[in-house]
């Protein structure tokens, strides 16, 4: 058959016969590129390959099936096993991405060889660096490096499956997929939507395929809208979609799952970028927040509890107002959006008479922790009031609510968890909203429920 010339738009996988600007599909401008489809290629078997064959199949009762998905991998990395539900299902496929230098390929070095420790062997494909590249980044960051890891630097996929035929691995890790290429499909280059989609396809097919299971990690690149790149079906080929957030100068790294057939994708996990790879934070309360000595306290600052998936974890929201020499005062929030920040302070302005119109105000959370819930606004707000008033907040009180525009508290999903995770800490108070119903308190901690802000400032404070 007669070769055709298509072109396919590289961010949303749109198929036009002719070269277009901008893509009508996704608005994406110059960003197609010219594909040549060979009908009579794409149907034939790839050399030394089985063809695929659709036979016939019949249908079974849901209730007879045999399931595996219980039997996971524990790679004894803690975070990483929280985000996932429990560890690594035996034959999923998984992806992972982040911002460049995120610690993505750092992280799949450590998930290698933790689980080839267990005796499991590993294949790590890449198509970025060299062996000798990778050899450098195992010695820096592994105290040992365990001989069931076989390593493949290449960017042809049919090199990576001849791999998995020969040395039969319980685990591969594809780096990353946007640089793998399958020969059938060329000329199309590596990165292309079709040679990634197909190239993942074939990596399902080995993950799933047969009677053995053999679980697939992905890296994926991000785009500069730090979305996964390519297709959004690649999303949706794959049975789990984890994104590492952090800048790549922050110790801090945050994983969580935007995808997770075999778990929940409100999990989050936290790593330390150290000089020795990343190190899991099981104790998120203690990194994020100031240990002060009693009578240490400082103006500024208020304590809080958020939930990130099944998990109460305490922060420190600092404030500082101070007089501004500008026509127009600055609102600077590092993890609150300029939005929530302005209707915060119009809040203290209107319903407590507290006047911010000629002060500067800066919000910072310790950690660089980017809250995704309204339970911090108390806090935010009693950090600002503290710093605008100049009297601390004692180190064992913390304000877990939301407030409305009218001034009054609103309340907050799972409070008792947080309560206890204060209790748990060692703190003595916490002012939450009225409660219409009995909430359990730990023993050792007061728990004071207002109705509005103003209550709350007078409570602590007195006046201001």
């Amino acid at each position: 058959m007669k070769e055709k010339k298509i072109y396919i738009c590289s961010e949303c996988g749109y198929v036009s016969p002719k070269w277009m600007g901008k893509c009508p599909d996704c608005g994406r401008w110059n960003t197609f590129e010219e594909e040549t489809q060979r009908p009579s290629a794409v149907r034939s078997a790839p050399p030394s390959r089985t063809a695929v064959s659709f036979g016939t199949v019949s249908a079974g009762r849901l209730k007879s099936i045999k399931t595996n998905s219980n039997e996971r991998i524990i790679t004894g990395i803690p975070e990483y096993d929280r985000v996932m539900g429990g560890g690594i299902v035996k034959d999923s496929v998984s992806i992972i991405t982040s911002p460049p230098g995120g610690g993505k390929s750092t992280l799949a070095l450590n998930i290698a060889n933790k689980t080839a420790e267990q005796g499991l062997k590993v294949l790590y494909a890449s198509g970025e660096e060299s062996d000798s590249q990778i050899k450098n980044r195992a010695d820096r960051i592994l105290d040992n490096i365990n001989e069931n890891i076989w390593i493949l630097s290449t960017i042809s996929m049919n090199a990576v499956l001849d791999g998995i035929e020969k040395i039969d691995p319980d685990i591969i890790i594809a780096d990353s997929i946007q640089t793998f290429a399958l020969e059938e499909f060329y000329p199309a280059r590596a990165g292309n939507p079709t040679q990634t989609m197909e190239c993942a396809g074939a990596l399902v097919q080995a993950a799933k395929g047969g009677e053995r299971p053999r679980a697939v990690i992905i890296i994926g690149q991000m785009n500069k809208n730090d979305e996964l790149a390519g297709l959004r079906a690649l999303e949706h080929l794959v049975d789990t979609v984890l994104i590492m957030e952090g800048d790549s100068q922050d110790e801090l790294r945050s994983l969580y799952a935007s995808k997770n057939r075999f778990g929940s994708t409100g999990e989050m996990g936290f790593f330390s970028m150290t000089e020795k790879g990343l190190i899991s934070i099981e104790n998120p309360s203690e990194y994020f927040m100031t240990r002060r000595a009693k009578g240490e306290a400082v103006s500024g600052s208020a304590l809080t509890v958020v939930r990130e998936g099944s998990r109460p974890i305490i922060c420190e929201i600092e404030s500082l107002v101070s007089k501004t020499f500008m026509a127009y005062p600055s609102r600077i929030g590092e993890a609150l959006r300029r939005e929530q920040l302005n209707t915060l302070i119009s809040i203290l302005e209107v319903r407590c008479g507290i006047k911010l119109y000629d002060k500067d105000i800066v919000i910072k959370i310790t950690g660089g922790l980017k809250p995704r819930e309204q339970s911090v606004n108390l806090a935010v707000l009693m950090s600002i009031v503290s710093s605008f008033a100049d009297k601390p907040i004692q180190n064992d009180t913390a304000f877990i609510a939301d407030v409305g525009l009218t001034g009054e508290l609103k309340k907050v999903p799972a409070v008792e968890s947080r309560i206890r995770e204060l209790a748990r800490m060692g703190f003595s108070n916490v002012y939450i909203a009225r409660s219409e119903g009995n909430i359990k308190k730990p023993e050792g901690i007061n728990v004071y429920e207002m109705k509005t802000i103003k209550e709350v400032i007078i409570s602590l404070f007195g006046s201001y």
